[in-house]
């Protein structure tokens, strides 16, 4: 199977919707969204959601809009993986100074310093092609992006579980220690991994 990872650019914003709305979660996943929620600080998610309460407009729809303009700016980055030619995988990475410092979630996604450290915050693989190595290879590419980039390390923040969980986004942490990164502290679950470069 050939794997074909590139950076999300607007030009790649149908292909991007198209796996989203085709092919990400069509095993019943809990999950749907569009990858937005992540570049949105309290304050902004709260908006959205007031606005899907007042307005009576559909909460999916108002995440695409948002994603939409989040792809425009270039706020929302990361990588999409293709096999012949169709988006099938999704691996979100960014400066971690681009990530909201009041974000959404309480995971520590944001650190000040721009152009220190890329963060991977979540991956999305289409059902049909886990397990063949495809978050493997969008890993990888983001750690060469940033090696490329002279950023200083890669962190990720993978939930520490017992056991496989179908949908763990943030990526398990096996797959970490087999590109490695190394365990830097742990806060509610999450794990703090960092993949140093020496420069």
């Amino acid at each position: 199977m050939n794997i074909v990872i590139k950076p999300l650019t607007p030009e790649l914003a149908a292909d991007y919707f198209d796996f989203f709305e085709n092919r990400a979660f069509t095993d019943d996943s809990p999950y749907r969204c569009y990858c937005q929620i992540f570049q949105m600080s309290k304050a902004e998610s709260k908006a959205a959601s007031d606005y899907a309460t007042t307005s009576g407009l559909d909460g999916g729809q108002i995440a695409r809009t948002i994603a939409q303009q989040q792809i425009e700016s270039g706020i929302l980055k990361g990588y999409l993986a293709y096999v012949d030619g169709v988006s099938i995988g999704w691996c979100n990475a960014n400066d971690r100074a681009n990530y909201p410092a009041k974000q959404h979630y309480a995971v520590p996604f944001h650190a000040p310093a721009d152009k220190q450290e890329k963060a991977v915050v979540c991956f999305l693989i289409s059902p049909e092609y886990r397990g063949r190595g495809v978050a493997s290879a969008l890993l990888q590419q983001v750690i060469n992006d940033a090696k490329a980039e002279n950023y200083t390390a890669v962190v990720a923040f993978p939930v520490k579980r017992n056991e496989r969980f179908e949908w763990d986004t943030q990526g398990p942490i096996q797959l970490y220690d087999k590109t490695g990164f190394v365990k830097m502290e742990e806060q509610d679950g999450h794990m703090v991994m960092k993949k140093d470069f020496i420069i």
